[in-house]
């Protein structure tokens, strides 16, 4: 796979060390096991796969190419490049400014831009309706576009079903900006509607089965579906895909029950199902396959808590979060100064969308077994620096050091 030019902030010599000995171990990725890096008082077991993937160091790169490429330029970015607060601090810091916030919310209204600007499409890809008002300024969207590969075949693979009519369900969470755009393109070429979790997958099944009339469809899918959206014509023949980041499992279970509710309902098996049911498996990222895949093996490990390190935005951090909170304590932060003391963490809660503060969150037992995993769109320095900063309530942050040496 391509290498990019990430900034060295970014890099850690530890973290690469050890991703590169499990690399040379493991070429063809099935050892999940986590690494064990033995502190003495201190054992921290990090996840076989975790990070930045593909499309965040190719976001990157493009991003920081981009800056250096047009001294005295205007750069905008359209909104959070990735879901990360220190590589969207960095670039805000080299001059780069935010046309919208995470939720498409316009910051800086389009019409004060002008063709000699530059505009980055985030790694999230973004809507045609947007890309139209760039070009028609003059703004050429494919210049400096960071979309991420494996969106766009999201996007191709909508297209390829569409054309052969089926409709397009998409597993995601409606106000993030990759399901935004998938949205956008898919609705482009067919039919489209957005599901956010398996109780709208079963919301959407009483409509394909006729169980609800397609009169409440509307009402019950409101803000979320394409114009001209037919409950009754256009829930016939369909195709599940989804953002990206989301839980493949979850987006799994989706597919196999509304497969198996349009198999029911049309009398149909597997031989036969395809006439009314697109087989979409290859839209998961595989990115995030191996990091879930990875958490979940490294759950199998005896620990006293977990730690995620990711922005708190984030979807693909949020789940490898839920994955971890249903084994053992865990705390979701996106910096190592989030660890206050040896007493003290503030750290994230999802549900409520709060930063809490917990006290006493390492136990008093000997050695302290941490479980660390981190999102797509962190760097490794940060997940180093909170294994030295966990290193240094132990008094042990020397021996962080020597472990890189011994991988």
């Amino acid at each position: 796979m391509k290498t990019f030019n990430v900034p060295v902030i970014y890099r850690s010599p530890l973290i690469s060390a050890v991703k590169n000995k499990r690399k040379q171990q493991d070429k063809m990725k099935k050892d999940f096991t986590p690494t064990l890096l033995d502190l003495g008082p201190l054992q921290i077991y990090l996840a076989r796969h975790f990070g930045f993937c593909y499309g965040v160091e190719n976001a990157i790169e493009i991003s920081f190419r981009t800056i250096e490429e047009n001294p005295g330029k205007r750069i905008f970015l359209l909104s959070e490049m990735i879901h990360n607060p220190q590589v969207n601090a960095d670039l805000v810091s080299r001059g780069v400014q935010f046309l919208q916030d995470t939720y498409g919310k316009q910051l800086i209204p389009f019409e004060s831009l002008t063709a000699d600007d530059v505009v980055i499409i985030p790694a999230f890809g973004t809507t045609l309706v947007i890309e139209e008002k760039l070009n028609q300024l003059g703004i050429p969207t494919e210049k400096y576009n960071t979309t991420c590969p494996f969106v766009e075949k999201v996007w191709n693979r909508s297209e390829q079903i569409a054309q052969k009519g089926y409709s397009i369900v998409i597993h995601g969470k409606p106000k993030h900006e990759e399901t935004r755009a998938t949205f956008s393109h898919a609705a482009y070429t067919a039919p489209a509607v957005i599901l956010n979790d398996m109780e709208d997958a079963k919301l959407l099944a009483q409509f394909i089965t006729g169980e609800r009339p397609a009169s409440g469809f509307s009402e019950a899918f409101a803000g979320r579906f394409s114009e001209g959206f037919d409950a009754a014509k256009d829930l016939q023949r369909i195709g599940v895909v989804n953002q990206t980041t989301q839980l493949a499992t979850d987006t799994q279970a989706i597919a196999d029950y509304l497969k198996q509710t349009i198999a029911e309902h049309y009398n149909l098996n597997s031989s036969n199902i395809g006439e009314r049911f697109a087989d979409t498996r290859d839209t998961l990222c595989y990115a995030t396959n191996d990091n879930q895949t990875a958490v979940t093996h490294m759950l199998n490990t005896p620990a006293d808590l977990a730690i995620v390190v990711g922005g708190y935005n984030s979807s693909n951090s949020t789940h490898l979060v839920e994955l971890c909170e249903l084994k053992l304590p865990t705390y979701f932060i996106n910096s190592d100064d989030k660890l206050v003391t040896e007493n003290n963490v503030l750290h994230y809660n999802y549900h409520t969308k709060q930063e809490l503060l917990s006290t006493d969150y390492l136990p008093h037992n000997r050695p302290v077994k941490i479980l660390i995993t981190s999102g797509a769109s962190c760097p490794d320095a940060q997940v180093e620096a909170v294994i030295r900063r966990l290193a240094g309530f132990y008094g042990v942050e020397e021996q962080v050091d020597l472990l890189a040496e011994q991988f």
